[in-house]
């Protein structure tokens, strides 16, 4: 079947087209600082909120808390996808950005465990439940808003800006557990230090908050109100006409989820388990491993504009299933160089992955029922793979005694990726502009649907 081509609206300018960057990137910052700063800290939040006579049992508990907020992010993409699709996507960015910054900032105005008892552990839950529900609408949304406003031909380029605030999120987290470990005594670390990253939320999501408020809504989702095709039922239209492509692109961000968080979070404790640096080095490798990747973002946006999406993803799972053993022994080598090294091969793959998954979100579905279908892929592949990464690790490491097992979950999962990604079809040069999307029966899927009594359509 032949791909229907659409007409595109009139090309945003570049001054605009920075600010549309600068504030969908600011919210994924909060976002995943906060997610990294869980993870950097998680010895110290073991301590704090799940001690135990067994250290690993803390740890596995921490990490199964990391892990039970994924469970909500699917819950909030449909919830924020929905109303994404029906009142655009500028407000709802808004929202998820003020309940996510709200969110985090009480994980650090909260009581321990030697304070309240069971009930600090509890509370910590529930505000990483409701992190994640708002974390759902955020990562498709932002993408969805930069590639509606980006020009067609550069959308991987620009929208690897998105990617690189996910990275420098990171870094920055390491940087700050990097200095209150290295500035504070363990005494002062375990009494107040732990909560500074989890405060600079608030004043971070208060800007994020007013950019976002004071940016219009994206040319596509407008040119859709022109034209009253916006979809009164989102989800139905979305599990009606785009479950094959959920499926497919699914697969692929498994593989971006579970490298993303292999290399991200899971390193730092790998460098401290396996490799058994000290805390501050991991993280200092950490911190470097992440500024190449943050740098290298653009560059990996660049090539999937030139080479498209289905090349974009053959290299980054062969990358990955190529270097992950390489990178897992380097890294638990116990030496500096040689982890910074192992590091930074996983890395590439991880960004490659990364930053083709965000023009893909946006590529494979139709403006009506985009952010919908795309938070629902996004965040059940990162609920089942990413959140996990940390948990499954650690549990794979303990229940084998192979420091190595984590490497070849990752190549088992990157064959799968690979296999979704390859079928979907090549999206690069199709506009968003419209009902229609890049995956060859949507127009047919649409056309459908408006003979249907009472479509939205």
């Amino acid at each position: 079947m032949s791909r229907t081509l659409e007409a595109s609206p009139p090309e945003v300018d570049l001054k605009t087209l920075r600010k549309v960057i600068f504030a969908a990137s600011i919210g994924n910052f909060v976002e995943w600082f906060d997610f990294a700063a869980y993870g950097f800290l998680a010895t110290i939040l073991t301590r704090e909120f799940f001690p135990s006579g067994d250290p690993a049992v803390g740890l596995l508990k921490t990490f199964a808390v990391f892990a039970v907020a994924f469970a909500f992010r699917p819950l909030g993409g449909i919830v924020f996808g929905v109303i994404g699709d029906r009142i655009g996507r500028k407000r709802t960015l808004a929202l998820t950005i003020l309940m996510m910054a709200g969110a985090t900032t009480l994980i650090g105005l909260l009581p321990t465990y030697g304070a309240i008892g069971a009930l600090a552990p509890f509370l910590l839950t529930v505000i990483r439940c409701v992190q994640g529900f708002s974390a759902g609408g955020e990562y498709a949304g932002a993408c969805a808003y930069v590639m509606e406003h980006a020009p067609q031909h550069k959308r991987a380029s620009y929208g690897s800006f998105v990617p690189v605030s996910t990275f420098s999120s990171f870094a920055v987290a390491a940087i700050v557990a990097y200095a209150l470990d290295a500035s504070l005594s363990a005494d002062a670390m375990s009494t107040w230090g732990w909560r500074v990253p989890f405060l600079a939320a608030a004043p971070i999501g208060l800007i994020g908050l007013y950019l976002r408020m004071n940016l219009s809504e994206t040319p596509a989702f407008r040119a859709l109100e022109g034209e009253h095709n916006v979809a009164h039922a989102p989800l139905r239209d979305t599990l009606r006409t785009q479950a094959a492509g959920i499926l497919k692109l699914g697969a692929f961000i498994s593989v971006t989820a579970l490298s993303f968080y292999m290399f991200t979070t899971y390193f730092a404790t790998y460098l401290q388990v396996a490799g058994g640096l000290n805390r501050a080095t991991s993280l200092l490798i950490t911190v470097i491993a992440l500024f190449f990747a943050a740098a290298l973002c653009p560059l990996a946006g660049l090539y999937s504009d030139w080479a498209g999406r289905r090349k974009t993803v053959l290299t980054a799972c062969v990358i990955l299933i190529a270097m992950v053993y390489p990178s897992f022994s380097l890294a638990g080598s116990g030496h500096f160089l040689p982890s910074v090294i192992g590091v930074g091969l996983l890395a590439i793959g991880a960004v490659l992955a990364n930053v083709v998954t965000a023009p893909l979100l946006s590529e494979v579905f139709p403006t009506r029922t985009r952010y919908t279908a795309s938070a629902i892929t996004y965040n059940l592949a990162y609920t089942v793979f990413g959140g996990t990464a940390p948990l499954v690790a650690t549990w794979l490491i303990t229940t084998t005694g192979n420091n190595m097992s984590p490497a070849l979950y990752l190549i088992v999962i990157a064959i799968m990726g690979l296999i979704g990604g390859l079928m979907l079809p090549e999206t690069s040069k199709v506009s968003l502009h419209g009902a229609s999307a890049a995956h060859p029966d949507a127009s047919a899927a649409a056309a459908a649907l408006k003979s249907v009594p009472g479509s939205a359509a």
